[in-house]
């Protein structure tokens, strides 16, 4: 089927449709027999090893057999780290922007010369801050929240 007018993306010309096709129903499967203490349980787990939100949704899939947490807890996975106390300081989707930004300056650090992507890492650092701002704005962030290059490395470990 044809969609309507899709939002471009942002620095870039792609208008991607492509997404995932969660099941229709959401309840839990009847299949699985994990409990929801015992997926909580390994959500925590996974978090005080590292793992993004979207790391352990992954790893729960692929080697859990758990498609959806929310059909077996009933609250995201991002909502059961909240309530553990283990949830990520900076959302994940501004820490992986950071991270890109962070690598691009030490390529450049290296290749001076390199114009594309000084012209690339300033298209990546917009986005941070306009992030930062829409979480500023929503209350994810403290209001005295800033991104600083020099200080970036050290968020992103």
């Amino acid at each position: 089927t044809q969609q309507a007018a899709t939002m471009g993306r942002m620095h870039s010309k792609g208008k991607g449709i492509s997404r995932s096709a969660k099941p229709y129903r959401r309840s839990a499967p009847s299949w699985l027999k994990t409990s929801a203490s015992q997926v909580v349980e390994q959500i925590a787990k996974f978090a005080k090893k590292g793992m993004t939100p979207s790391q352990i949704g992954v790893a729960l899939r692929d080697s859990h057999g758990i498609a959806q947490v929310k059909s077996v807890t009933g609250s995201k996975i991002l909502r059961i780290l909240k309530s553990q106390g283990v949830n990520p300081a900076v959302p994940e989707d501004l820490y992986c922007l950071i991270k890109k930004a962070v690598s691009v300056r030490k390529h450049l650090e290296r290749n001076r010369k390199d114009r594309d992507a000084k012209f690339r890492l300033i298209l990546i650092e917009s986005r941070v801050h306009r992030l930062g701002r829409y979480y500023k704005k929503a209350g994810k962030l403290p209001p005295n929240w800033k991104y600083e290059s020099a200080t970036a490395s050290a968020i992103v470990q």
